[in-house]
């Protein structure tokens, strides 16, 4: 009896472990799949320490997230109790989002990017007033962030209100219109939709007139030192297309 009773036991335990061994396989197979370069590739993964230092390469790693977002391989970085807690010392964003307030617009999410990745300032139509302008400064100076986009989306409602141009505009709206009227006095002769067109121009303008702001992002523009550049979500299709008429004739790095 006792050898019997032994006899199945050992075939318990054997029969356990047969079955453990495949299980703990495809875990470490899951494991090195995700970390593999063909995994990275087809997630367009960038590294996030070379973002924070290079602007170029941070605009490739925001390009690489929204491209994850349409292809519905979101990977949802670091938002983890992890991140919260290293956080709690200190942040350090590899770009500064300039981005409309509209509600179908989720920065981080549609650039797949987790906390403390993004500083974010969000108006209606993305129009800046001193509250911005210093945010923005804060953010270079004292976060070294180096990459500034300017985000507009299609369909604006700011835009659409300032191409329209209502009677009786009630409260302060009428300065978010005033602001976005030249950019939609500029391509008014244009064909296509009166409203993209003017979203487009109205992240263009906005592009320059950062780019010449005093005392600081001018400086720092000038010198190579950051890169601002204009973008357009598509909220049709989750798109982001950053505007090729902000991507040339940067300024070369100057030596110090």
């Amino acid at each position: 009896m006792k050898v019997l009773f032994g006899s199945i036991v050992v075939l318990f335990l054997l029969h356990n472990i047969a079955n453990a061994q495949p299980g703990s396989s495809v875990k470490k197979n899951t494991q090195t799949a995700i970390d593999s370069a063909k995994w990275k590739a087809d997630h367009h993964i960038v590294d996030r320490d070379s973002a924070y230092t290079d602007p170029k390469l941070a605009i490739e790693k925001l390009m690489s997230g929204n491209r994850r977002f349409v292809e519905n391989k979101s990977i949802r970085p670091r938002q983890d109790a992890q991140t919260i807690k290293k956080l709690g010392f200190g942040q350090k964003p590899f770009a500064t989002i300039v981005s409309c307030s509209d509600s179908r617009v989720p920065n981080e999410m549609i650039f797949d990017q987790g906390l403390g990745d993004l500083f974010i300032i969000r108006t209606a139509g993305q129009v800046s007033s001193a509250a911005s302008y210093g945010s923005m400064e804060y953010a270079v100076v004292k976060l070294y962030t180096r990459l500034i986009v300017v985000l507009g989306h299609t369909d604006c409602g700011a835009v659409a209100a300032a191409v329209q141009r209502p009677e009786d505009v009630p409260g302060h709206i009428v300065t978010l219109i005033n602001e976005i009227k030249p950019a939609v006095a500029k391509v008014a002769n244009l064909p296509g939709d009166p409203v993209n067109n003017a979203v487009r121009q109205n992240v263009i303008d906005q592009v320059n007139t950062l780019r010449d702001l005093d005392p600081i992002l001018h400086k720092k523009y000038s010198n190579g030192e950051i890169l601002i550049v204009g973008a357009v979500y598509d909220i049709h299709t989750g798109k982001v297309e950053f505007l090729k008429e902000t991507l040339q004739g940067f300024p070369e790095k100057k030596a110090k």
